[in-house]
């Protein structure tokens, strides 16, 4: 299947929702996840370098869910990972990898991938986790879908503009195009980090639980990791990287406060600081 793969499809569906590529240079696992997805009623493209998958995109080619090794030559997995991200693509990545220490998961998770998998994982929690992850996307591309028909059939062009700005103190969300403004500087943050912002700052002041974030980036009912420490592990390195990210602009940002064993808060306009440092700490 590798000759195939770097000219499209080995299995198809017609569902694009459905469609999963495939990046791994071992081509004895890659032909038998992709059997495995085609069986299960996804389409798949596979390919065996980094270099032959990013031309497939450039060619015109979405695929709705990336699975990606880390370990392979000429360009390793995180780097077309990165890669993908300042390209401004925002396709979900899985990285299905053999390695399981947490600095490889921290890394993937910081560069933007939505989960971590080891290949020694049943394919059974593999598809469930492909599914939730596509779910969750069709879910929003619904909702926003649904907004926009709702501006079309009569509200005022005013009133939609003034509905897709949020201001609370000196933060300023544009919720169309997903940007984020703090002080007047725009916040280099992905669309998942700024639905999590988003959901923090419409809820100014009271504190939003961990799963609630979680369920931003992965869809209702996803788990990754050990129970309940895997996803408030993965939500506090979303935090931590958004967290610098204002940093980088005001070093003195606090405005994201810890709820110990609950989540996070993100502090209204007139609330105070706290005065525990730990709290804007990860």
């Amino acid at each position: 299947m590798a000759d195939e793969a770097e000219h499209g499809m080995a299995g198809t569906t017609g569902v694009d929702d459905l469609h999963v590529a495939i990046v791994d240079d071992d081509d004895l696992f890659r032909e038998s996840i992709a059997q495995n997805l085609v069986d299960a009623g996804f389409a798949v493209a596979d390919f065996p370098s980094g270099p032959g998958f990013l031309s497939y995109l450039a060619e015109g080619e979405a695929p709705g869910l990336i699975l990606l090794d880390w370990k392979m030559p000429e360009m390793n997995g995180i780097e077309v990972l990165r890669r993908l991200r300042s390209d401004g693509c925002e396709i979900p990545v899985i990285f299905l990898t053999v390695l399981s220490d947490q600095i490889y998961e921290e890394a993937a998770l910081t560069s933007g991938a939505v989960d971590f998998v080891e290949k020694s994982r049943s394919f059974s929690i593999l598809r469930r986790r492909i599914e939730l992850i596509l779910g969750g996307q069709k879910r929003r591309a619904e909702a926003a879908a649904q907004g926009q028909a709702g501006e079309a059939a009569g509200a005022p062009a005013d009133a939609a503009a003034a509905s897709d700005v949020l201001r609370n103190g000196e933060i300023e969300l544009k919720v169309e195009t997903h940007r984020a403004y703090w002080r007047g500087q725009e916040v280099p943050l992905t669309v998942t980090e700024f639905r999590m912002v988003l959901h923090m700052v419409e809820r100014a002041g009271l504190d939003v639980r961990y799963r609630d974030l979680y369920d931003l980036v992965h869809g209702a009912g996803f788990m990754a990791g050990d129970g309940s420490e895997g996803y408030r592990s993965n939500v506090r390195t979303f935090i931590k990287r958004i967290r610098q990210k204002f940093r980088d602009l005001d070093p003195d940002f606090g405005q994201i406060e810890n709820y110990p064993g609950f989540g996070y808060r993100w502090l209204d306009a007139e609330q105070p600081r706290s005065t525990d440092a730990a709290a804007t700490e990860d």
